[in-house]
Protein backbone atom coordinates (compact mmCIF):
# COMPACT_ATOMS: atom_id res chain seq x y z
CA UNK A 1 0.00 0.00 0.00
CA UNK A 2 1.24 3.42 -0.87
CA UNK A 3 2.05 5.31 2.29
CA UNK A 4 0.56 8.78 2.31
CA UNK A 5 2.57 11.19 4.44
CA UNK A 6 0.93 14.51 5.13
CA UNK A 7 3.77 16.98 5.62
CA UNK A 8 2.33 20.45 5.91
CA UNK A 9 4.91 23.19 6.23
CA UNK A 10 2.89 25.96 7.81
CA UNK A 11 4.09 28.76 10.04
CA UNK A 12 7.78 28.11 9.34
CA UNK A 13 8.80 31.45 10.79
CA UNK A 14 6.28 31.50 13.62
CA UNK A 15 5.04 29.21 16.36
CA UNK A 16 1.43 29.81 15.36
CA UNK A 17 0.24 26.81 13.35
CA UNK A 18 1.19 23.18 13.79
CA UNK A 19 -0.45 20.17 12.19
CA UNK A 20 -0.70 17.24 14.63
CA UNK A 21 -1.51 13.70 13.54
CA UNK A 22 -2.74 10.45 15.07
CA UNK A 23 -2.24 7.38 12.87
CA UNK A 24 -2.67 3.64 13.24
CA UNK A 25 -0.97 1.08 11.02
CA UNK A 26 -2.25 -2.51 10.86
CA UNK A 27 -0.29 -5.27 9.13
CA UNK A 28 -1.60 -8.81 8.70
CA UNK A 29 0.52 -11.45 7.00
CA UNK A 30 0.50 -15.11 6.05
CA UNK A 31 3.46 -17.46 5.61
CA UNK A 32 6.04 -14.84 6.59
CA UNK A 33 8.73 -16.63 8.63
CA UNK A 34 9.77 -15.12 11.97
CA UNK A 35 7.18 -12.35 11.74
CA UNK A 36 3.91 -12.00 13.71
CA UNK A 37 0.69 -12.66 11.81
CA UNK A 38 -0.65 -9.31 12.98
CA UNK A 39 1.00 -6.06 14.11
CA UNK A 40 -0.63 -2.79 15.15
CA UNK A 41 1.32 0.43 15.65
CA UNK A 42 -0.06 3.76 16.84
CA UNK A 43 1.83 7.03 16.30
CA UNK A 44 1.39 10.67 17.29
CA UNK A 45 3.14 13.25 15.11
CA UNK A 46 5.01 10.39 13.38
CA UNK A 47 6.36 9.15 16.75
CA UNK A 48 5.44 5.57 17.70
CA UNK A 49 3.57 5.57 21.00
CA UNK A 50 2.00 2.08 21.26
CA UNK A 51 2.47 -1.36 19.68
CA UNK A 52 0.64 -4.70 19.66
CA UNK A 53 1.45 -7.96 17.90
CA UNK A 54 -0.01 -11.45 17.75
CA UNK A 55 3.09 -13.02 19.33
CA UNK A 56 2.70 -11.30 22.69
CA UNK A 57 -0.99 -10.33 22.42
CA UNK A 58 -0.26 -7.33 24.63
CA UNK A 59 -0.36 -3.60 24.02
CA UNK A 60 3.02 -2.06 24.82
CA UNK A 61 3.57 1.70 25.39
CA UNK A 62 6.55 3.09 23.46
CA UNK A 63 6.96 6.54 25.03
CA UNK A 64 7.60 7.55 28.61
CA UNK A 65 4.71 10.01 28.55
CA UNK A 66 2.33 7.12 27.83
CA UNK A 67 2.65 6.21 31.52
CA UNK A 68 0.47 9.23 32.27
CA UNK A 69 -2.15 7.91 29.84
CA UNK A 70 -2.26 4.51 31.53
CA UNK A 71 -2.30 6.06 35.02
CA UNK A 72 -5.34 8.16 34.15
CA UNK A 73 -6.94 5.27 32.22
CA UNK A 74 -6.15 2.00 34.09
CA UNK A 75 -8.06 -0.13 31.56
CA UNK A 76 -6.44 1.52 28.55
CA UNK A 77 -3.84 -1.14 27.64
CA UNK A 78 -6.14 -4.10 28.31
CA UNK A 79 -8.86 -2.49 26.20
CA UNK A 80 -6.51 -1.82 23.31
CA UNK A 81 -5.17 -5.40 23.44
CA UNK A 82 -8.68 -6.86 23.43
CA UNK A 83 -9.70 -4.64 20.51
CA UNK A 84 -6.65 -5.53 18.44
CA UNK A 85 -7.12 -9.21 19.19
CA UNK A 86 -10.49 -9.03 17.42
CA UNK A 87 -8.95 -7.05 14.54
CA UNK A 88 -6.26 -9.72 14.30
CA UNK A 89 -8.87 -12.40 13.59
CA UNK A 90 -10.61 -10.15 11.07
CA UNK A 91 -7.34 -9.56 9.20
CA UNK A 92 -6.70 -13.30 9.05
CA UNK A 93 -10.12 -13.81 7.44
CA UNK A 94 -9.61 -10.82 5.11
CA UNK A 95 -6.39 -12.29 3.72
CA UNK A 96 -8.22 -15.52 2.86
CA UNK A 97 -10.97 -13.52 1.15
CA UNK A 98 -8.43 -11.48 -0.82
CA UNK A 99 -6.63 -14.63 -1.95
CA UNK A 100 -9.90 -15.92 -3.37
CA UNK A 101 -10.61 -12.61 -5.11
CA UNK A 102 -7.16 -12.62 -6.74
CA UNK A 103 -7.25 -16.38 -7.50
CA UNK A 104 -4.27 -17.05 -5.24
CA UNK A 105 -3.42 -20.18 -3.29
CA UNK A 106 -0.12 -20.47 -1.41
CA UNK A 107 2.68 -17.95 -0.93
CA UNK A 108 3.36 -14.87 1.14
CA UNK A 109 0.55 -12.31 1.32
CA UNK A 110 0.20 -9.09 3.30
CA UNK A 111 -2.84 -6.96 4.15
CA UNK A 112 -2.37 -3.44 5.50
CA UNK A 113 -4.47 -0.60 6.80
CA UNK A 114 -3.62 3.00 7.69
CA UNK A 115 -6.17 5.31 9.25
CA UNK A 116 -6.25 8.33 11.49
CA UNK A 117 -6.69 12.07 11.60
CA UNK A 118 -4.88 15.41 11.49
CA UNK A 119 -5.65 18.53 13.47
CA UNK A 120 -4.51 22.11 12.90
CA UNK A 121 -4.05 23.65 16.34
CA UNK A 122 -4.61 27.15 14.94
CA UNK A 123 -7.55 26.82 12.57
CA UNK A 124 -9.09 23.76 14.20
CA UNK A 125 -9.37 22.07 10.80
CA UNK A 126 -9.60 18.27 10.96
CA UNK A 127 -8.84 15.74 8.24
CA UNK A 128 -9.47 12.02 8.40
CA UNK A 129 -8.36 9.13 6.22
CA UNK A 130 -8.64 5.36 5.97
CA UNK A 131 -6.73 3.24 3.44
CA UNK A 132 -6.58 -0.51 2.96
CA UNK A 133 -3.89 -2.28 0.94
CA UNK A 134 -3.11 -5.80 -0.21
CA UNK A 135 0.26 -7.13 -1.32
CA UNK A 136 1.76 -3.66 -1.54
CA UNK A 137 -0.99 -1.94 -3.53
CA UNK A 138 -4.06 0.12 -2.68
CA UNK A 139 -7.17 -2.04 -2.30
CA UNK A 140 -9.91 0.26 -1.03
CA UNK A 141 -9.90 3.87 0.28
CA UNK A 142 -12.48 5.89 2.21
CA UNK A 143 -13.39 9.34 0.86
CA UNK A 144 -14.50 11.37 3.86
CA UNK A 145 -15.87 14.24 1.74
CA UNK A 146 -18.25 12.07 -0.29
CA UNK A 147 -18.67 9.48 2.49
CA UNK A 148 -18.07 6.69 -0.01
CA UNK A 149 -15.45 4.05 -0.63
CA UNK A 150 -13.14 4.09 -3.66
CA UNK A 151 -12.04 0.80 -5.22
CA UNK A 152 -8.79 1.11 -7.24
CA UNK A 153 -8.86 -2.64 -7.94
CA UNK A 154 -11.69 -4.57 -9.65
CA UNK A 155 -11.38 -7.19 -6.89
CA UNK A 156 -12.44 -4.53 -4.35
CA UNK A 157 -15.69 -3.52 -6.08
CA UNK A 158 -17.68 -6.14 -4.16
CA UNK A 159 -16.39 -4.71 -0.88
CA UNK A 160 -17.08 -1.12 -2.01
CA UNK A 161 -20.73 -1.86 -2.86
CA UNK A 162 -21.24 -3.64 0.43
CA UNK A 163 -19.64 -0.93 2.55
CA UNK A 164 -21.29 1.94 0.66
CA UNK A 165 -24.67 0.35 1.35
CA UNK A 166 -24.04 0.29 5.11
CA UNK A 167 -24.99 3.91 5.89
CA UNK A 168 -24.98 3.37 9.66
CA UNK A 169 -21.39 2.13 9.55
CA UNK A 170 -20.32 5.09 7.40
CA UNK A 171 -21.91 7.56 9.82
CA UNK A 172 -20.21 5.86 12.75
CA UNK A 173 -16.83 5.87 11.00
CA UNK A 174 -17.20 9.52 9.99
CA UNK A 175 -17.89 10.38 13.64
CA UNK A 176 -14.72 8.56 14.67
CA UNK A 177 -12.50 10.31 12.11
CA UNK A 178 -13.89 13.81 12.74
CA UNK A 179 -14.73 13.71 16.46
CA UNK A 180 -13.30 10.79 18.45
CA UNK A 181 -9.91 10.65 16.75
CA UNK A 182 -9.18 14.40 17.08
CA UNK A 183 -10.26 14.33 20.74
CA UNK A 184 -7.77 11.56 21.51
CA UNK A 185 -5.14 13.27 19.42
CA UNK A 186 -5.45 16.40 21.56
CA UNK A 187 -5.19 14.27 24.70
CA UNK A 188 -2.03 12.54 23.45
CA UNK A 189 -0.43 15.85 22.47
CA UNK A 190 -1.19 17.24 25.92
CA UNK A 191 0.22 14.15 27.66
CA UNK A 192 3.39 14.24 25.59
CA UNK A 193 3.76 17.99 25.18
CA UNK A 194 7.21 18.08 26.82
CA UNK A 195 8.45 15.76 24.07
CA UNK A 196 6.11 16.35 21.12
CA UNK A 197 6.10 20.16 21.34
CA UNK A 198 9.81 20.62 21.89
CA UNK A 199 12.12 22.18 19.33
CA UNK A 200 15.71 21.15 18.72
CA UNK A 201 18.03 23.04 16.40
CA UNK A 202 20.33 21.08 14.07
CA UNK A 203 24.01 21.17 13.37
CA UNK A 204 24.52 22.29 9.76
CA UNK A 205 27.60 21.51 7.68
CA UNK A 206 28.73 21.80 4.07
CA UNK A 207 30.38 18.87 2.30
CA UNK A 208 31.99 18.61 -1.13
CA UNK A 209 33.71 15.41 -2.31
CA UNK A 210 35.87 17.09 -4.93
CA UNK A 211 36.22 20.69 -6.16
CA UNK A 212 33.96 19.83 -9.12
CA UNK A 213 31.33 17.93 -7.09
CA UNK A 214 28.01 19.40 -5.91
CA UNK A 215 28.04 21.11 -2.53
CA UNK A 216 25.80 19.33 -0.03
CA UNK A 217 24.29 21.29 2.85
CA UNK A 218 23.41 18.80 5.59
CA UNK A 219 21.35 19.44 8.75
CA UNK A 220 20.96 16.82 11.47
CA UNK A 221 19.55 16.63 14.98
CA UNK A 222 16.50 18.86 14.50
CA UNK A 223 12.95 18.38 15.83
CA UNK A 224 10.15 18.42 14.80
CA UNK A 225 10.24 17.29 11.17
CA UNK A 226 8.40 20.39 9.96
CA UNK A 227 11.41 22.04 8.38
CA UNK A 228 12.68 23.51 5.12
CA UNK A 229 16.18 23.94 3.72
CA UNK A 230 17.21 25.67 0.50
CA UNK A 231 20.01 27.60 -1.23
CA UNK A 232 20.20 31.33 -1.95
CA UNK A 233 22.41 33.20 -4.40
CA UNK A 234 22.98 36.90 -3.84
CA UNK A 235 19.93 36.96 -1.57
CA UNK A 236 17.58 35.22 -4.05
CA UNK A 237 16.12 31.75 -3.52
CA UNK A 238 17.54 29.17 -5.93
CA UNK A 239 15.37 26.59 -7.70
CA UNK A 240 17.44 25.54 -10.71
CA UNK A 241 20.53 23.45 -10.10
CA UNK A 242 19.33 22.44 -6.64
CA UNK A 243 18.35 18.96 -5.49
CA UNK A 244 16.44 18.58 -2.23
CA UNK A 245 16.58 15.39 -0.19
CA UNK A 246 13.87 13.88 1.98
CA UNK A 247 13.56 14.41 5.71
CA UNK A 248 14.88 11.24 7.35
CA UNK A 249 14.69 10.03 10.97
CA UNK A 250 17.70 9.62 13.25
CA UNK A 251 17.99 6.84 15.81
CA UNK A 252 17.47 9.30 18.69
CA UNK A 253 14.09 10.56 17.44
CA UNK A 254 15.44 13.68 15.72
CA UNK A 255 15.61 14.23 11.97
CA UNK A 256 18.08 15.03 9.21
CA UNK A 257 17.91 16.42 5.69
CA UNK A 258 20.17 17.77 2.96
CA UNK A 259 20.04 19.93 -0.15
CA UNK A 260 22.63 19.92 -2.93
CA UNK A 261 23.93 22.86 -4.96
CA UNK A 262 25.10 21.33 -8.23
CA UNK A 263 27.23 23.99 -9.94
CA UNK A 264 28.08 27.04 -7.84
CA UNK A 265 29.36 29.87 -10.02
CA UNK A 266 32.67 31.48 -9.04
CA UNK A 267 32.43 34.93 -7.52
CA UNK A 268 28.79 34.55 -6.45
CA UNK A 269 27.58 34.70 -2.85
CA UNK A 270 25.81 31.49 -1.87
CA UNK A 271 24.23 30.58 1.44
CA UNK A 272 22.31 27.58 2.76
CA UNK A 273 19.15 28.45 4.71
CA UNK A 274 17.49 26.15 7.27
CA UNK A 275 14.06 26.97 8.69
CA UNK A 276 12.33 25.10 11.54
CA UNK A 277 8.66 25.45 12.42
CA UNK A 278 8.24 27.29 15.71
CA UNK A 279 11.68 28.94 15.52
CA UNK A 280 11.83 32.59 14.46
CA UNK A 281 15.44 32.86 13.31
CA UNK A 282 16.82 31.01 10.29
CA UNK A 283 20.11 29.14 10.40
CA UNK A 284 22.24 30.54 7.57
CA UNK A 285 25.46 28.87 6.45
CA UNK A 286 27.61 30.71 3.91
CA UNK A 287 29.40 28.82 1.17
CA UNK A 288 32.83 28.78 2.75
CA UNK A 289 34.92 26.50 4.92
CA UNK A 290 33.70 23.45 3.00
CA UNK A 291 34.77 20.09 4.37
CA UNK A 292 36.13 17.91 1.54
CA UNK A 293 36.94 14.22 1.32
CA UNK A 294 39.87 15.18 -0.89
CA UNK A 295 42.77 16.81 0.93
CA UNK A 296 43.73 20.26 -0.26
CA UNK A 297 47.19 20.78 -1.78
CA UNK A 298 49.73 21.83 0.84
CA UNK A 299 53.29 23.12 0.88
CA UNK A 300 55.47 20.12 0.00
CA UNK A 301 58.71 21.54 1.44
CA UNK A 302 58.32 20.00 4.92
CA UNK A 303 57.40 16.69 3.32
CA UNK A 304 60.51 16.71 1.09
CA UNK A 305 62.76 17.54 4.04
CA UNK A 306 61.20 14.73 6.04
CA UNK A 307 61.78 12.26 3.19
CA UNK A 308 65.46 13.27 2.89
CA UNK A 309 65.97 12.83 6.63
CA UNK A 310 64.20 9.47 6.50
CA UNK A 311 66.46 8.34 3.62
CA UNK A 312 69.59 9.28 5.60
CA UNK A 313 68.32 7.38 8.64
CA UNK A 314 67.63 4.30 6.53
CA UNK A 315 71.10 4.51 4.93
CA UNK A 316 72.84 4.82 8.29
CA UNK A 317 70.76 1.96 9.68
CA UNK A 318 71.67 -0.22 6.69
CA UNK A 319 75.41 0.46 7.12
CA UNK A 320 75.17 -0.27 10.82
CA UNK A 321 73.32 -3.51 10.15
CA UNK A 322 76.00 -4.71 7.69
CA UNK A 323 78.74 -4.01 10.25
CA UNK A 324 76.74 -5.74 12.97
CA UNK A 325 76.08 -8.75 10.73
CA UNK A 326 79.77 -9.08 9.84
CA UNK A 327 80.84 -9.05 13.48
CA UNK A 328 78.15 -11.51 14.60
CA UNK A 329 78.12 -13.89 11.64
CA UNK A 330 78.79 -16.93 13.87
CA UNK A 331 76.13 -16.10 16.46
CA UNK A 332 72.74 -17.88 16.35
CA UNK A 333 69.93 -15.63 15.07
CA UNK A 334 67.83 -13.89 17.69
CA UNK A 335 64.11 -14.64 17.71
CA UNK A 336 62.23 -12.10 15.62
CA UNK A 337 58.75 -10.90 16.53
CA UNK A 338 56.64 -10.28 13.45
CA UNK A 339 53.02 -9.80 14.54
CA UNK A 340 50.33 -9.14 11.92
CA UNK A 341 48.18 -6.08 12.48
CA UNK A 342 44.57 -6.40 11.37
CA UNK A 343 42.19 -3.44 11.44
CA UNK A 344 38.64 -4.62 11.92
CA UNK A 345 36.05 -2.47 10.22
CA UNK A 346 32.74 -2.44 12.01
CA UNK A 347 29.92 -1.46 9.67
CA UNK A 348 27.83 1.39 10.98
CA UNK A 349 24.37 0.50 12.15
Amino acid sequence: MKTVIYLVLLGINSAASVIHSLKYFYTGSSHVPNFPEFVSVGSVDEVQMIRYDSSTETAEPKQDWMKKVTEDNPEYLAGEAEHWSRIQQAFKANIQTAKQRFNQTAGVHIAQRMFGCEWDNETGEVKGYDQHGYDGEDFIVFDLKTETWIAPKPQAVITKLKWDDNKASIAQWKNYLTQVCPEWLKKYVNYGRSSLLRTALPSVSLLQKTPSSPVSCHATGFYPDRAMMFWRKDGEDLHDGVEKGEILPNHDGTFQMSVELKSPAPGQKYECVFQLSGVKDDIITKLENIRSNKEKPTDMTPTIVALVVLALVIAIAAIGFLIYKKKNAKRPPSPVSNPEVMEQLNPSA
